[in-house]
């Protein structure tokens, strides 16, 4: 019987099985089944997808808004999980993660006009009530179920009841409170939906959150108490207006230093994922805490990142400035958190030569001309890695080895941050929201 893990909890498997050593053992987990894509052009020798950068990440933007308006049920909004690369899946598994990325999208393509303004609306507003109505109601103290089925909500795979992926979805309803603050539904069900959310609950009296919390078992024994994704979470949770935690947990939560090639930054031994999905919605441009600026950490862990990389292409020949990045994603082997040098300076998870687009879309404001550069040439040169939702999970060009999925999360974080690289319009909508700006506040950012 087939076994099914968060992120976080492939993240702490890995760190068992490989000691304080190595992160190199091979973990073989896998994750539950959780217009169209621009005709190819011809490649230009030496730089991959010709065209401008712009059309590039308007391909991007386009095809991903494709995957949230297609595999998404209509009638409920919630988004799957995963789909085939190729479209026609029949899956039925969502994730509220994808659907909290999914909600930003929609917004992302009514000011691009990628569907009807009134079919957009539409969409939004079933998936807020749904939410509200269905899977609050099913959850536990407002926060919701991990993975759910799509046509109905209920519970899928024995999830957790999860802060962390609820806080997404609080992320892309809050998105929609700013962007349909006309609406005369939309606001006041993304309301509702925040309000709902105990936070304070979730401490399960300690001074960091819960990862979260299961029927059979209660609170997960995990913690959000090292730098990683958490930010959003926080943030969301000290401005709650309802259930608030104390501001003095935003400095609960440890920010241990790794030093590599000479670049020092706040990382725990994770991938390249948890420096960027915080960053799609929160502006943390020209902001520090009492701590760091959070934006030039994630800078200086993508030229880590990069480097890390580049130093393996010895090993694997693939690697090189034009292509390169590895996040948590999908593997020959089944699903993987990997990528990256651990505290240690010794890779993360059984890298093997594969490739991960999303990597590198999801760093694209962190270090623009060296992430296009590889989304150019994977463009470019891999025809097989773009399919009908854009690029494919992963793909190994050393084996021949090319994914057949596409992940919601991964498809979101590409979009979010290719149009906060183009317009910052994530940026400048979300951080209009009061839950926003109390949040930055309360933990306590000034200007830099």
């Amino acid at each position: 019987m087939t076994a099914y893990f968060t992120r976080r909890e492939l993240l702490a498997q890995l760190v068992r099985v490989a000691g304080a050593s190595s992160f190199a053992a091979s973990v073989r987990l896998f994750l539950p089944g959780c217009t169209a894509g621009s005709a190819l052009t011809a490649t230009l020798p030496g730089e991959g997808q010709p065209g401008t950068d712009d059309q590039l990440l308007d391909e991007i933007e386009k095809t991903a808004f494709l995957f949230f308006w297609e595999q998404t049920d209509p009638k409920t909004g919630q988004v799957k999980d995963r789909a085939l690369a190729a479209g026609n899946d029949t899956r039925t598994v969502s994730s509220i993660a994808a659907t909290g990325f999914g909600l930003t999208a929609l917004c992302a393509g009514d000011r691009r006009g990628y569907q009807p303004k009134a079919a957009i609306r539409a969409r939004v507003q079933a998936t807020l009530d749904f939410v509200l109505n269905q899977l609050q109601p099913h959850g536990k103290n407002g926060f919701l179920y991990h993975f759910v089925d799509m046509r109905t909500g209920a519970r899928a795979f024995n999830s957790e009841v999860s802060s962390i992926d609820t806080a997404i979805l609080l992320c892309g309803a809050l998105m929609c409170r700013q962007y349909f603050s006309k609406d005369p539904q939309i606001p006041w069900l993304a309301t509702k939906i925040y309000n709902n959310v105990n936070f304070a609950w979730m401490l399960n009296g300690g001074t960091t959150l819960s990862m979260g919390w299961k029927p059979e078992s209660g609170f997960l024994a995990a913690r959000w108490d090292s730098y990683s994704e958490l930010m959003m979470l926080y943030l969301l949770a000290m401005a709650s207006p309802t259930f608030p935690i104390p501001a003095s947990s935003w400095s609960a939560w440890s920010r241990p230093k790794i030093q590599y090639h000479g670049l020092s930054y706040i990382s725990g031994s994770d991938p390249l994922f948890v420096h960027q999905y915080s960053h799609a919605w929160f502006d943390f441009r020209s902001k520090k805490d009492a701590v760091a600026n959070y934006f030039q950490n994630s800078i200086t862990v993508t030229q880590a990142h990069r480097l890390f990389c580049l130093s393996l292409s010895g090993q694997f020949s693939d690697y090189s400035a034009d292509l390169w990045g590895i996040t948590a994603s999908d593997s020959k082997n089944g699903y993987v958190a990997w990528g990256g040098p651990s505290a240690q300076g010794t890779p993360i998870g059984p890298v093997d030569g594969s490739v991960v687009p999303c990597a590198t879309a999801g760093s694209l404001p962190f270090d623009f001309p060296e992430t296009i550069r590889v989304l150019r040439w994977i463009r470019g040169h891999y025809p097989r890695a773009w399919q009908r939702y854009g690029y494919v999970d992963a793909f190994n060009p050393l084996t021949g080895w090319y994914d057949a999925d596409v992940i919601g999360i991964d498809l979101g974080i590409s979009v979010l941050m290719a149009e906060n690289q183009r317009t910052q319009f994530i940026w400048n909508t979300f951080m209009k929201d009061p839950a926003a700006q109390n949040g930055m506040k309360l933990a306590g950012f000034r200007p830099e």
